[in-house]
């Protein structure tokens, strides 16, 4: 993969390592300023269920950073672009599902990456 591409793709998987960070351990603490317009009373019983999420956002991370360290070029570049297509869905998903958001800050850029790794 190109410089492009692994600067790309490092920094999917540590949005990622952060989202999955926020989710399982900072829902009820941060997650009150974070949305704002979530109901207040509804992280603490739903805290589980944003660890489940979380733990998903680091099965991402945790790909895309494999797909660094994998020495063959042609599976570093199929790993890397199988996560990048896992994170770009869930990020279609979520913008049609939660908030249009998701989609500026999750499917946007792992489709740039996807195509560093693919063309550069």
């Amino acid at each position: 993969m190109s410089m492009l591409a692994i600067i790309l793709v490092t920094l999917i998987a540590l949005l990622h390592l952060y989202i999955a960070w926020f989710e399982i351990f900072a829902w009820e603490t941060r997650g009150p300023n974070v949305f704002a317009s979530f109901p207040k009373d509804l992280f603490t019983p739903t805290k589980s269920l944003a660890a489940n999420q979380g733990i998903y956002n680091a099965f991402l991370a945790a790909g895309l950073l494999w797909s660094l360290f994998i020495n063959d070029p042609v599976w570093a570049r199929n790993v890397a672009t199988c996560y990048l297509i896992f994170v770009a869905v869930a990020g279609i998903f979520g913008a049609a599902t939660a908030s249009k958001k998701i989609l500026y800050v999750q499917t946007v850029p792992a489709t740039i990456a996807l195509l560093a790794v693919w063309f550069t």
